[in-house]
């Protein structure tokens, strides 16, 4: 009896419910609920998401190739494969121009010989699906909305830049390539390129800074005539060297960019960790035998997070800046890239057509303001005043 009794007194133990993939700790679901009552980082992120989302399809907006093509019963996926004339009843081993119209009538038809005679009187007779009293196996292509990519010159009489119109919503750029296209295809490769640059940027720039703070002494006087050396290169012409050796290329650039660009983060991060390695929790961790390097990244990061992502938007503002400059001035990327700083340059060299300037302007002006914003937002839920008051 008396062990029975024991045994309902003892208190059961509850396994702890084990976190899903996906599911936010309660300390981050505290900080999401913090930046969900900033209104305009909240917005911003979700504008800038959209508007990055729509980038990432950019081929299925603004491409000079159909999505998909139906022929003779089978489709074709123009956007990502290759098809030669000959796939669609054609004469070349060439790649099909889908925008001739031989092949539109091949397609549309479904490959008549007639097509090569008089294809826009076929295509107007195919319409019904019957071609001179025949049935044929009819055929059609889905374009995006925008039926040009950003290296596609357009077909439109008069001289480059071109003005805006129901074709060109943008207008063209000097070399007749449409600009509206090229905002799409340029505001993706802006932001990728400034995801990765600020991303390695970061990782290296928060070891460095962390290592010199947490070790101080020599450690620490080392690494920091290290970088006032480094930090005194004079990185573009670097840049010019490095590009007239190996020729412009886009990893080429982020390389170099990260090169010079990690030294940013890391008098801030060194600062924290200069006044955090002498604070009690610190030496307690110490005290228990915690690895240096637990400490650093599991204790003593966290308390820092705050400045470091005080600093992160001028850094991304200063990426996207860098990359704008340097395509102003003809040292960034390929000149075939649909860079929003080569627009910039065309702006400048043709006064006379305004639209060129003022889509330049539109698109950084929206860019950066949104990211700055959302970062603002970022720092703020961190803040360790805000999340636990």
């Amino acid at each position: 009896m008396a062990v029975q009794e024991a045994e309902l007194d003892t208190p059961v133990v509850v396994p702890p419910r084990k976190r899903g993939l996906f599911e936010l700790s309660p300390l981050n679901q505290r900080r999401w609920r913090n930046f969900k009552k900033n209104r305009r980082a909240y917005w911003s992120l979700w504008i800038f998401s959209i508007l990055f989302g729509l980038s990432l399809c950019a081929e299925f907006i603004a491409y000079d190739k159909p999505i998909l093509v139906r022929y003779d019963g089978a489709f074709y996926t123009p956007i990502w494969n290759f098809y030669a004339e000959t796939d669609f009843g054609g004469d070349f081993q060439t790649e099909a121009s889908y925008r001739d119209p031989e092949v539109e009538c091949l397609i549309v038809s479904g490959g008549l010989d007639a097509c090569f005679d008089d294809p826009e009187s076929v295509i107007e007779d195919a319409q019904d699906g019957v071609v001179d009293g025949e049935a044929i196996n009819k055929g059609w292509t889905i374009w995006p909305l925008i039926p040009y990519s950003y290296d596609t010159a357009v077909d439109r009489p008069g001289a480059a830049p071109l003005p805006p119109n129901g074709e060109n919503l943008l207008g063209t750029d000097g070399t007749k390539r449409d600009v509206m296209a090229r905002v799409i295809h340029g505001f993706r490769l802006s932001v990728l390129f400034t995801l990765l640059v600020t991303g390695a940027s970061a990782v290296i720039g928060v070891i460095a800074g962390a290592v010199q703070g947490y070790f101080g002494g020599r450690t620490d006087l080392i690494f920091q005539r290290i970088i006032e050396i480094w930090s005194s290169t004079p990185s573009l012409y670097v840049i010019i060297i490095m590009f007239a050796i190996l020729g412009r290329s886009f990893w080429l650039l982020v390389f170099l960019l990260v090169l010079f660009g990690w030294t940013g983060l890391v008098g801030v991060v060194r600062a924290e960790f200069l006044r955090a390695r002498n604070l009690e929790y610190v030496r307690a961790a110490r005290a228990l035998g915690v690895s240096n390097l637990t400490i650093m990244f599991r204790h003593m990061l966290p308390n820092a997070m705050v400045a470091t992502l005080t600093m992160l938007p001028f850094i991304i503002t200063g990426t996207i800046s860098s990359l704008a400059v340097l395509d102003f001035l003809g040292f960034g990327l390929p000149s075939s890239a649909p860079s929003l700083g080569e627009l910039t340059l065309q702006a400048k060299q043709n006064l006379q057509a305004p639209w060129l300037a003022f889509t330049a302007f539109t698109v950084f002006a929206i860019m950066l303001s949104l990211l700055i914003f959302i970062f603002e937002g970022i720092r703020d839920a961190f803040d360790p005043r805000k999340t636990f008051s």
